[in-house]
C-alpha cells in the first residue's frame, strides 16, 4: 500500500458504495425499462407475424449485427471512455484519443464489410439477400458504429441524461420501423433491415448532442501512436470476444437450425430471447454504473476490491430471487411474451435461468480484466469458455436435444465462475 493510499472502509448494506450503485442503476432506469420494452415487443412482433422461425431469423440478424459492432463497441469504445473520462475536451490528449478512436472504428468496419462482400453466404445466406439488401446492411452498420462512438463520448463526459434519452429513441425508432413494414406486409427479412437503418438514424440527434456540449472537437494533426496502441488492448480483447463468444453464438444457431428446423429452433430462441431482455437490463447497468467507477479505481486497487465486493453483495442474492420468481411465473409468461405455442419451451427455461445466474455472478469479476487491460487473460478466459461451450454441446446435444444446449450453456458458466472465484479471491474474501 502506498503512503498515500487510505484503506478501504468496510462495506455494509448502507454503504456509500451500495448507493452509488444503487442511485447509478435507477439513474439508468428509464433507458432500461425503454429498451426492455421494447425488445418485448419486437420480439412479439416477429413471433406473431414473422412466420414459422421469425424469432430465430431475428436473434440470427442481432447476432450478426453484433458480429459487425463488437470490435467498436466493445473494444475500442471501452477504452475510449476509460481515458477520455478525466480529460478536458480541448486538450491534446483528449483529441488524440478520439482520432485514434475515429480511425480503429474506420478499420474495424472496413475488414467487417469486406468479409460480408467476400463470404456472404455463411453470414447473411439465410436472409435471402439482394445486392441492395446487403449494401443497406453495410450502410446501417456503419451509422449504428458511428452512433455508438458519440454514446461513448457523451458517456464519458457524464453526460447520462443524454446518454439515456438516445438510448430510448434508439429502441422506439427501430420498433417502429419494424412495426411499420410488418403492418404494410412486407416480409420479416425486410423489417430486420428497416430495423438497422432506423437505429443507425439515431446518430442525427447523437452527433447535435455531443457537438452542442462541446465533445467534438476540431482533430488536426498525426494520429497518435499512444493512443493508438492504448486502444488496440481493449480492441484486441474486442477479438476474443467476438472470436469466442458472438461468432460462437452465431455458428450454435446454424448448427441448431440445420437440425432441428427453424420452427422448432424457434422453442430454444424464445428462452434465449428473454433471457436477452433482462440481459439488456445487466448489461446497461454494468455498462453505465459498475464498469466506469471499476475503471476510474484502477490506480486505487484497495477502493476497486472494496468497489467488487460491494456490488457482488448486492447482486447475488437480487439475481436470484429475480431469476426464481420468472421461474416460477414460467407457465404463462413464455406464451404472453411470444405466442402460445411458445408453451413448450417451459422444460427449456429452468437451466437457461440458472446459466444466466451463473454468468452474471462471474460478470462484475470478468469485468476486472477489461478495467486493467489484461489483454492476455481476457482472450485466454474467452477462448477456454468457447472450448468449453462447444464440447459441452458435443456431449450434451446428441442426447438431450434442444435441452441440451441449455444445459452446455449451464456447465460452461458454472466451470467459469468458479475459475473466477480462485483468481478473483482477493476480490470477494
Amino acid at each position: 500500500m502506498r503512503p498515500t493510499e487510505m484503506p478501504a472502509a468496510p462495506e455494509t448494506a448502507a454503504s456509500p458504495g451500495v448507493g452509488r450503485f444503487v442511485r447509478g442503476s435507477l439513474g439508468s432506469g428509464a433507458a432500461v425499462v425503454a429498451r426492455a420494452a421494447g425488445a418485448v415487443l419486437l420480439n412479439k412482433l416477429l413471433a406473431v407475424y414473422g412466420g414459422p422461425g421469425g424469432l430465430t431469423l431475428l436473434a440470427h440478424f442481432q447476432n450478426l449485427m453484433a458480429l459487425f459492432t463488437t470490435l467498436p463497441n466493445d473494444g475500442t469504445h471501452v477504452g475510449l471512455v476509460k481515458y477520455l473520462a478525466p480529460l478536458r475536451p480541448g486538450a491534446g490528449r483528449y483529441r488524440a484519443w478520439l482520432g485514434a478512436a475515429i480511425v480503429l472504428n474506420g478499420a474495424s468496419l472496413l475488414l467487417g464489410l469486406l468479409a460480408l462482400l467476400l463470404a456472404p453466404g455463411p453470414l447473411v445466406g439465410v436472409f435471402g439477400p439482394t445486392l441492395g439488401w446487403v449494401a443497406m446492411f453495410g450502410l446501417g452498420i456503419a451509422l449504428l458504429t458511428a452512433y455508438a462512438l458519440l454514446g461513448a463520448v457523451l458517456l464519458a463526459a457524464g453526460r447520462l441524461r443524454a446518454y439515456i434519452g438516445l438510448t430510448v429513441t434508439l429502441s422506439l425508432l427501430g420498433l417502429a420501423a419494424v412495426g411499420a413494414v410488418l403492418a404494410a406486409g412486407g416480409a420479416a427479412t425486410t423489417a430486420l433491415l428497416a430495423y438497422l437503418l432506423a437505429q443507425g438514424a439515431t446518430v442525427l440527434p447523437a452527433g447535435v448532442l455531443a457537438g452542442r456540449a462541446g465533445l467534438l472537437p476540431v482533430l488536426r494533426g498525426k494520429i497518435s501512436p499512444a493512443a493508438l496502441g492504448g486502444l488496440g488492448r481493449f480492441l484486441l480483447m474486442a477479438v476474443g470476444l467476438l472470436l469466442f463468444g458472438k461468432a460462437v453464438d452465431f455458428a450454435v444457431r446454424e448448427l441448431l437450425i440445420r437440425q432441428f428446423s427453424l420452427a422448432q429452433t424457434d422453442l430454444w430462441q424464445a428462452v434465449a430471447k428473454l433471457s436477452d431482455n433482462y440481459t439488456m437490463v445487466m448489461t446497461a447497468v454494468m455498462s453505465s454504473v459498475y464498469y466506469p467507477r471499476l475503471a476510474a479505481l484502477a490506480a486505487r486497487p484497495a477502493e476497486q476490491r472494496a468497489w467488487v465486493r460491494t456490488v457482488l453483495r448486492l447482486l447475488v442474492p437480487l439475481l436470484a430471487a429475480g431469476l426464481a420468481l420468472l421461474y416460477v411465473l414460467r407457465h404463462w409468461l413464455l406464451p404472453l411474451l411470444f405466442e402460445a405455442r411458445f408453451g413448450a419451451a417451459e422444460s427449456l427455461l429452468g437451466p437457461q435461468l440458472l446459466a444466466d445466474w451463473l454468468r452474471f455472478v462471474a460478470w462484475p469479476l470478468v469485468m476486472v480484466l477489461t478495467a486493467q487491460a489484461r489483454v492476455g487473460r481476457y482472450v485466454l478466459l474467452q477462448a477456454v469458455s468457447a472450448v468449453l461451450y462447444a464440447g459441452a454441446l458435443a456431449l450434451l446435444l446428441p442426447r438431450l436435444g434442444l435441452l441440451g444446449a441449455v444445459w452446455a450453456s449451464a456447465l460452461r458458466h458454472a466451470l467459469l465462475l468458479l475459475w473466477c472465484g480462485w483468481y478473483f479471491r482477493r476480490y470477494w474474501r
